[in-house]
């Protein structure tokens, strides 16, 4: 089966949609007899129930918990074939092993097989044979198997674009033949879904996703380097490549907000993965507090920096996002083991303790959260009275045991010890805490990171693997918290760039303190925005390592006018215009929330929506929402309203123009009355 020509080849896609439509068939006819079976076992047990003992019914329940899950796994692959049916291949190498025939090898997004002939006729992406597509050219070539390295080389490659079961077209060549379906890929429309990548990962992006061995692996990627789609594949990989030891469920998502979160929900069951179990940070932080605090969220903090200057607050946010805050903490944690626990000699009963027993047993348990040290303590003060004095504790002498053990250490709850250590660094007046018990948002993670280390906590141990975007939002003790819950592997991405708080911002290098073991990866290659726009956006935050893919378009619109309604109105009007248009997705990003709804409220009408922090489905037409919110997402069309100098003018603001251009794909227009920001100024044409 070579399969020469471009005929050949679509008969040969013919005879493999002719074969899933076969496996199809044989599948709804198994799923029936599945049905039958189980509704006939339960009718029986319905029927002589009376007269079955205890382990008859345990033996009639596994049956039928047996036939559930068959029938249950049989649904499952009649998807997936479902899905090969529409497009049951992307990709073909032919690879000659060393001395072996040529073998051409199709890679489709799951592996199909011919049961007669026992032969793969389609491989899953994630096969190690599959590697060759995205790692080699023609030429010598190989890959990793369990059993060892197979070495050969590449005759044929070829990629097609296979969409409803038919071949829009087949592409060959000898160098990089990803670079055409790419450009072509790119040049399309979004909608409301990021979608799979599988037939366009590149070189680089394969090495990230099928990397097995990285305990941390870091990815920071530009502006639509697709990092955050490398990261899904990764698990869509590793939970294939560990499909005995891993599955969905004991995978974690940390996501920046629920419309995020469903804009990327459709990428692994598209890959035939189940859904991922997904939370917020803040989500988590109200798990741990178990709601003995109100907090400040981040979206508030933000909008805080946004809509005000609070050179004493962005102090506070600064000190507690540092490297130097952390270290601090731990500082304070060692000297008070150290110092705060003063022990006395105790009398109970005849029997005097001596203090310097209780303070080594104090210290003996080191490894034991400072507040649950007691217990352990009050337990060995008894046995000494009950050996040194020869008598067994009464009641009230272990009342009297309990009472002052603790308190011969200085404080005895978290929100004591977190104030106190603000006292401690001379800084009494960085922590803020209303008559409701709620914090600033920056002071949450660091109460949490107090509760760990002084109480203990349970670790989230059912988590096998944690995936954790927008890294950048997240401080070096957010980090801790997370290296001290989850165990297990992790996988970290986001892009220092896309901060909407640049006081907290993380980078690689930052999260490396926390995880020295990490694997760091660097992504500068972006796809999303034409050459035109990227280099838009660099005028606002440069970064000369960035390498934009080479897809042109049209020049980003710089749109004066003369008063706000007059802007308002060519607003109304790009959302007409868009409406007539091609386009799928325009998004309308505004610097803060009140902004946005101001800007609903005097544009709402059929097609149009606002995206809010609330938001939990991100939808097809015009979106308005801020630039907060729309990290992460794409656009097929931009428009960035309000762009004057007054209202772009701090650091937060020039991070949230760089993020709001850089979610335009094909079209970006910005709009002003008045002056300009100075942060796009550079770019206005004469």
């Amino acid at each position: 089966m070579i399969n020469a020509t471009e005929q050949e080849e679509r008969e040969f896609l013919a005879e493999i949609r002719e074969k899933l439509t076969l496996a199809v068939r044989r599948i709804d006819e198994a799923v029936k007899q599945y049905s039958d079976e189980l509704r006939e076992k339960k009718r029986y047990i319905h029927e002589h129930q009376s007269g079955m003992d205890d382990a008859d019914m345990v033996a009639a329940d596994q049956s039928i918990n047996r036939m559930a899950f068959t029938g249950e796994a049989a649904v499952a692959r009649k998807r997936k074939l479902i899905k090969l049916v529409q497009s049951p291949y992307f990709g073909r190498i032919d690879f000659v092993a060393k001395e072996d025939q040529r073998s051409p090898v199709y890679i489709g997004i799951h592996t199909f097989s011919d049961e007669k002939q026992r032969v793969n006729l389609i491989y899953d992406w994630r096969a190690p044979i599959s590697a060759l597509f995205y790692d080699f050219e023609l030429g010598e070539a190989s890959y990793s198997t369990p059993f060892g390295k197979v070495q050969g080389h590449i005759a044929l490659k070829r990629q097609y674009k296979i969409r409803d079961g038919y071949m829009e077209f087949m592409i060959e060549n000898d160098v990089n033949i990803h670079d055409d379906l790419l450009q072509k890929e790119l040049a399309r429309s979004s909608d409301d879904k990021m979608k799979n990548i599988v037939a366009t990962i590149q070189r680089d992006q394969n090495a990230v996703i099928r990397n097995e061995s990285a305990q941390v692996m870091v990815i920071q990627g530009v502006a639509g380097s697709g990092k955050t789609s490398i990261a899904l594949h990764r698990i869509a990989f590793l939970l294939y490549r560990f499909r005995d030891s891993i599955a969905a469920k004991d995978i974690l998502i940390i996501s920046p907000n629920k419309v995020f979160a469903d804009y990327i929900s459709n990428v692994l069951p598209e890959l035939g993965e189940e859904h991922i179990p997904e939370m917020g940070m803040e989500e988590l932080a109200v798990q741990l507090l178990e709601k003995k605090y109100r907090f400040q969220t981040f979206f508030d903090q933000v909008s805080a920096l946004l809509e005000g200057h609070d050179a004493a607050f962005i102090e506070r946010i600064r000190f507690k996002s540092s490297a130097e805050f952390l270290s601090r903490l731990d500082q304070y944690l060692i000297y008070i083991e150290n110092n705060y626990f003063r022990g006395a000699d105790l009398r109970v009963g005849k029997t005097i303790v001596p203090a310097t027993f209780i303070l080594d047993r104090f210290r003996a348990y080191h490894r034991v959260p400072l507040l649950k040290r007691f217990e352990h303590v009050v337990k060995d003060v008894q046995d000494f009275v009950r050996t040194a004095g020869n008598h067994k504790p009464t009641g009230p002498e272990k009342t009297k045991i309990w009472e002052a053990v603790p308190a011969m250490f200085r404080f005895n709850n978290v929100q004591d010890f977190y104030r106190d250590f603000f006292d401690w660094i001379g800084k009494p007046e960085f922590f803020r805490i209303d008559h409701r018990l709620t914090l600033e948002y920056a002071d949450v993670f660091a109460i949490i990171y107090f509760q760990i280390r002084l109480e203990g906590i349970s670790t989230y141990n059912h988590v096998k693997h944690l995936l954790v975007d927008e890294m950048q939002d997240y401080t070096p003790v957010q980090y801790a918290v997370l290296s001290r819950l989850f165990l297990c592997r992790k996988t970290i991405l986001g892009d220092v760039s896309q901060t909407v708080n640049p006081y907290s911002a993380s980078s690689a290098e930052t999260i490396e303190r926390v995880f020295p073991q990490a694997d760091v990866v660097k992504l500068y290659r972006s796809y999303r925005s034409t050459v035109e726009i990227t280099a838009f956006a660099q005028r606002i935050i440069p970064n000369p390592d960035i390498i934009p893919m080479e897809r042109h378009g049209q020049e980003p619109l710089l749109a004066r006018f003369d008063s706000r309604n007059e802007e308002l109105e060519a607003v109304r009007q790009l959302i007409l215009t868009f409406q007539k248009s091609q386009n799928q997705s325009l998004g309308i990003i505004c610097k803060t929330l009140r902004q946005a709804e101001d800007l609903y409220d005097a544009l709402k009408g059929p097609g149009v929506h606002l995206l809010t922090a609330d938001s939990v489905a991100f939808e097809e037409g015009a979106v308005i929402t801020t630039a907060h919110l729309a990290k992460g997402l794409e656009f097929d069309e931009v428009a960035v309203p309000f762009a004057s100098a007054r209202n772009y003018r701090t650091e937060v603001d020039r991070h949230m123009l760089y993020i709001a251009c850089t979610r335009a794909m094909h079209r970006l227009t910005v709009t002003y009355s008045g002056d300009l920001t100075e942060f796009l100024s550079a770019n206005r044409k004469p």
